[in-house]
Parts: C-alpha cells; sequence; structure tokens
C-alpha cells in the first residue's frame, strides 16, 4: 500500500502542470508551445478559430506525410557510385593458360573407340539419307573399321535423333533402329522427354556427355597423365627481362579444359609487382596446343584458352576465358578496375563467403570466395539431391561419387532437367552473393600472324631443339601461339560506393520540412514529446481511479443493506459494552443487559494484559421472546 501510495503521489507531483483533464492539457499546450497555429486556435474568434485550426491540420498532414517519403528514401538504403583514376605500381595479375582440347588424343582414344565408331557411323549413314536405296540400320558400321558390327549399348543409353519436319506424322527418327531412305533431315535438338529416361541432344552434346560418363570413371592422376604437361606445352617464357619457365607455373585440373598452368597464383610466393608499364615489361609466352592430337568430336576450336585473375582466385575459364588463336601472335594490353561494395544494408554482398549459405566446394583449392563457385556448388548440391550422384564438371562433396551411365543410368535425364529448371537456377542466384570487394582487369587485344612467312623456318629450328633436342622441325604454325600480356598504363581505376543517404541527410531534411509547413524546431518536437508523457499520466491516473471506484462498487455489492452511520455505530457501541477473556463485561447504559456493578473505589484494576476484547453483539445472543440475553 505504501508504494502505491508513493506511486500516486508520484504522479500527481509529475502532472502538476497542464491541468488533470484532457481539455485542460490541450489548452495548456496550445497556450505555451512555440509551434504557430494552436496559439491562434484558442486566441481567436469563433471563425478565425476554425480557419487557424483548419490550416494547423492541413500542414501537420503535409509535414507527416513528407516525413513518410523522406524515412521511406532513407531506409530504403540508396548508394551512389563514384569513379576514381589513381595512379601507382601494381600487381601483375594471374594468368592462367590451358589448351582448349583437355586430352590427348593418342592417350584417350582406347576409352572413346566405341564412341568414336557410334558417331562415324551416324555421320555415315546421315550422308547416306539421300541416297534411295534402303539402309540397313544395324548394317551400317564405321568407314575405320567396317567389318565389325556396332555395340549400341551406349547408343541406347541416350540415342541421338534427327527430326525430319517434311514428315509431321513421324518427325523423330532414330539414326540407328528406323529404315529410312532420302529425305530431307534437319538437325535439332529438344530436351529429354520426361515419359522416356533418355534425351535428344546435338552430336557434339551427345559426345560430350558420354565422354562425361566415361571419364568419370577415370581416377584423377590418370586424367592428368593424359593431358597436356607443361614441359611439352610451355616452349618459352619471359616476365619483363627475366627468363621463366614451367616450373613457374602452378598446375591445377581443370574438367572442361584438362591440365591448366597458372602463372604468379600467389599461393606458394608473393605476388609479382609491374615495374613498368609496356609490352616489354610483361609476360611472354609461346605455347605448343598440338592440334594434330586433338579429340575429333569433343572440341571443334583449337587455340589456347587464357584468362587474366586475381591471385588466389580459382579462375572459371568456360565464363570468364578468351581464346589465342593458333599461328598468332596476341597481345593483351591490360587496365585494372577495383569494385568496393557497401555492405549491409546498402547491397548484399559478401566479404569473404562466411554468411552465404551455399557450401564451397572449391575450398578444396585454397581459393578466394567468389560468385562463380558459389554458383556452381549450388547446382552441385542440387545435383547431388536430384540426381543421386554429382556432375564431373564440379568437385564433389565428401562421400559422392561422379555420374555415369553404369551406376546412375538415367542421370543425363536428370541433369538436363536441372541444367533447364528456371526454379533451381533462381534458388541459387538468390542464395549466392557478390564479393564486395573485387578487382577486374579490362583487356584489349590484338593479333597478328606469326611467325611471318620469312622467319618461320629459322623460329621453328629454334624452338624444335630446345624442346626436343632435333635438328629437324618438328613444330607448325597450326600448333604454335605467342602471348604478350601487359599493362598499359598504371592508372587504375576504383568504383566506390557510397551512402546515397545519411541520418544526417535524414535529420536535415525532417527539421526542414518541420521548419518551413509549421515554423517548429527540436524544441517544439521536444514539447509535443511533453505532451504525450503528460497526457499518458492523465490515462494512468484516470484508469487507476476507475478501477478503485470498481473495486468500491464490488465491495458495496457484498451488503445489500444500507451501511449504518455514525451516530448509529456510536449508539451500538454504548449499549453493548465489551465482554473480556474472564468473563467480565463493560456495564452498557441500556437496560437489555445484566452487567455487574462498577467497582469499588480503591480496588485495583484488573490484568489488561491478559484481556482480549471482543464486542459483546458478537458473542452475545438476545432472546427474541424475554429479552434476556444468553452467553
Amino acid at each position: 500500500m505504501n508504494l502505491k501510495r508513493y506511486f500516486i503521489r508520484a504522479l500527481h507531483r509529475l502532472q502538476k502542470g497542464p491541468g488533470y483533464t484532457y481539455k485542460e492539457l490541450l489548452v495548456w499546450y496550445c497556450d505555451n508551445t512555440n509551434t504557430h497555429g494552436p496559439k491562434r486556435i484558442i486566441r481567436e474568434g469563433p471563425k478565425k478559430k476554425f480557419i487557424w485550426f483548419f490550416l494547423t491540420l492541413l500542414f501537420a498532414s503535409l509535414v507527416f506525410w513528407q516525413w513518410g517519403i523522406l524515412i521511406n528514401t532513407y531506409l530504403s538504403y540508396n548508394v551512389t557510385s563514384s569513379l576514381s583514376i589513381g595512379f601507382k605500381t601494381m600487381k601483375f595479375p594471374a594468368v592462367t593458360v590451358c589448351n582448349a582440347n583437355p586430352f590427348k588424343y593418342s592417350k584417350v582414344k582406347h576409352l572413346l573407340k566405341e564412341m568414336d565408331k557410334l558417331i562415324d557411323a551416324a555421320l555415315e549413314r546421315i550422308l547416306q539419307s539421300g541416297q534411295q536405296d534402303p539402309v540397313s540400320p544395324l548394317a551400317v558400321n564405321s568407314s575405320e573399321n567396317g567389318s565389325q558390327a556396332l555395340d549400341l549399348q551406349l547408343w541406347n543409353q541416350l540415342p541421338l535423333v534427327l527430326i525430319d519436319e517434311s514428315h509431321p506424322d513421324q518427325p523423330i527418327i532414330d539414326i540407328f533402329t528406323t529404315n529410312w531412305t532420302g529425305a530431307r533431315t534437319q538437325h535439332n535438338s529438344s530436351s529429354p522427354s520426361p515419359s522416356n529416361s533418355h534425351g535428344c541432344t546435338y552430336m557434339m552434346e551427345w559426345y560430350v556427355l558420354q565422354s562425361t560418363s566415361i571419364f568419370a570413371k577415370v581416377p584423377l592422376e590418370e586424367r592428368k597423365q593424359m593431358g597436356y604437361q607443361a614441359e611439352d606445352m610451355i616452349l618459352a617464357c619471359l616476365y619483363g627481362a627475366e627468363p621463366c619457365n614451367h616450373k613457374n607455373f602452378t598446375q591445377i585440373y581443370h574438367p572442361d579444359h584438362g591440365n591448366c598452368y597458372i602463372f604468379n597464383w600467389g599461393m606458394d610466393q608473393e605476388a609479382l609487382i609491374s615495374s613498368n608499364p609496356g609490352a616489354e615489361f610483361g609476360l611472354k609466352l609461346i605455347l605448343d596446343i598440338s592440334q594434330h592430337d586433338y579429340i575429333p568430336y569433343l572440341t571443334s576450336a583449337a587455340g589456347a584458352r587464357l584468362m587474366l585473375h586475381e591471385q588466389k582466385s580459382f579462375p572459371f575459364l568456360k565464363d570468364q576465358g578468351i581464346y589465342a588463336m593458333s599461328g598468332t601472335e596476341t597481345s593483351i594490353g591490360v587496365l585494372a578496375d577495383e569494385l568496393e561494395r557497401m555492405g549491409y544494408p546498402y547491397s548484399d554482398c559478401t566479404l569473404n563467403g562466411s554468411d552465404v549459405p551455399v557450401k564451397n566446394l572449391y575450398k578444396g583449392f585454397n581459393t578466394s570466395y567468389s560468385i562463380q563457385a558459389c554458383l556452381r556448388s549450388c547446382f552441385q548440391a542440387q545435383m547431388v539431391e536430384t540426381c543421386e550422384c554429382g556432375h564431373y564438371l564440379f568437385p564433389l562433396p565428401k562421400g559422392v561419387n561422379y555420374c555415369n551411365n553404369d551406376n546412375n543410368p538415367d542421370w543425363a535425364y536428370c541433369y538436363s532437367s536441372l541444367r533447364s529448371s528456371i526454379r533451381h537456377r533462381q534458388f541459387c542466384i538468390d542464395s549466392c552473393k557478390e564479393t564486395c570487394n573485387d578487382t577486374q582487369y579490362k583487356m584489349t587485344i590484338s593479333m597478328a600472324d606469326w611467325p611471318s612467312e620469312a622467319s618461320e623456318d629459322w623460329i621453328f629450328h629454334i624452338l624444335s631443339y630446345e624442346r626436343d633436342l632435333s635438328t629437324n622441325v618438328t613444330l607448325d604454325r597450326h600448333g604454335i601461339i605467342k602471348l604478350n600480356i601487359y599493362f598499359q598504363e598504371y592508372n587504375y581505376r576504383t568504383i566506390s560506393e557510397s551512402a546515397a543517404t545519411t541520418i544526417v541527410w535524414l535529420l536535415s531534411s525532417l527539421g526542414g520540412q518541420f521548419g518551413f509547413w509549421m515554423g517548429g524546431s527540436v524544441l517544439c518536437l521536444i514539447e509535443f514529446g511533453e505532451i504525450i508523457i503528460d497526457f499518458l499520466w492523465i490515462t494512468i491516473i484516470n484508469g487507476i481511479s476507475w478501477c478503485k471506484g470498481l473495486k468500491q462498487k464490488r465491495a458495496q455489492a457484498c451488503y445489500p443493506d444500507a451501511p449504518p452511520t455514525v451516530s448509529e455505530l456510536v449508539e451500538a457501541h454504548t449499549n453493548l459494552g465489551f465482554q473480556y477473556e474472564d468473563g467480565s463485561v463493560t456495564p452498557g447504559s441500556g437496560n437489555c443487559c445484566s452487567g455487574r456493578l462498577p467497582p469499588e473505589p480503591g480496588t485495583p484494576p484488573p490484568n489488561y494484559d491478559s484481556l482480549r476484547v471482543q464486542p459483546l453483539d458478537v458473542l452475545e445472543q438476545f432472546d427474541s421472546q424475554g429479552g434476556q440475553t444468553s452467553k
């Protein structure tokens, strides 16, 4: 109770200025506020009072509307991009070079033998489609070995069909299971049919899918031995004025291009610094791609695939790489752009990928996070979940095997469906994030024939001797590529983001709108906050009073008769008297009770410490007939 009384008194002390009713509070605020408008409402006549009330309400609404727009603009977290140009010595980018052909055909021919025979027979059957004589589907053999029958097991797992648009009734023609004569056919592709667990693809895509199934069963070390070795591929190397060789490159295995070699990757040593801009201070390479040993149906492009990227980042050559053509000297001038993005809440970027829900499968290469690595890791995770095996082109999670036709007969259909699914693709896009800081290299590419006809003789002699220690020419212009990679200039561009709206902008904009429409300031806002607090105090006090009155009403409801007056209570006390524990009764003034006479003078008073006073109207009962009391 003491705490309750103290709380109520505190409320009253806090509320002694404006008054104790809402009307008094409102009048006090309008009379004391520094905001223009409310004072005129209570001081003007009826007509002007209405006008000023309308104007104050209108402008207050405009202020709140403008505040809502400003706050919404601030919470949208827009950014502005600024471009700055600087000059400094820069790290030379990491350079990844690969062969467009992943394996030497001479080393993988035994694995692709049956598949090559099927492709040769399919091409021969297509070419014979213009003849008038029917062709037996199983009698067609490859031109290389015409006496040996074809093994159609690979074909039945994933058949390649033709679509004949001239026969709408039967447009799909299986090359090896249908007798058909000269009909105008046209290659076409379609997605795998859900009713059939196989798919229809282009010839090269069919070959890639089948070779993927074959190479997935080959151990990694054997695949590396089947590819192009650094000492055979890198014939000459020069960085600035310093000679280099294949030992200065780091080998990685790339599923699309086989063995790839990275210069200045920064894994084992510090990144090289470019001393000066210009071609003479860059990297010069001479490569031998051995075009004569290409796999015929796996790739139709000849050349080197290369990419410039940051140190300790994985090269995704299929997306970001460029080709260098054989028999040419390719000069690549480089300009660097540094991107600096703002993090949350201005953009959904990440510093190192730790806040990305997708497990990075490229961490095994000790490389930094990139959105390409995240997208491929996400696709591989969906591939494992949907198809119960991993795709050959991406790293494997632990405990998962690569897909192949023997263990996973329907993997090609599952992969094709997953790749064309917009829902799965959007899921990976939503899950992955861009990096907040990134360096991009802009390239200016120029080419010329190399070597020239006048110099090719002595150049090929020297390169053949350095590689094979042979006096004979073992190289030709169909397999030789020269690369020049250098900084065009040391000017670099930095594209950075900054917040378009800050808290300072927000406060100044809010204050400007409030001052323009209402003539107010921060002190006016404090006054408004004060009146809100006073409003709450009055509400609390009224609530407490209401609860107290409700409690009293409930107490009165327990006693239907009217409560006795004070005089009635005094008279009852005088007439009835009190009885003590020892049986003695104090006499009353009425005649209804027979009590003892008062004690004689000089008689010591009773021991009141041992007495307990109880009202006689509780202990005595009156006899309704005789008017006597009974104890």
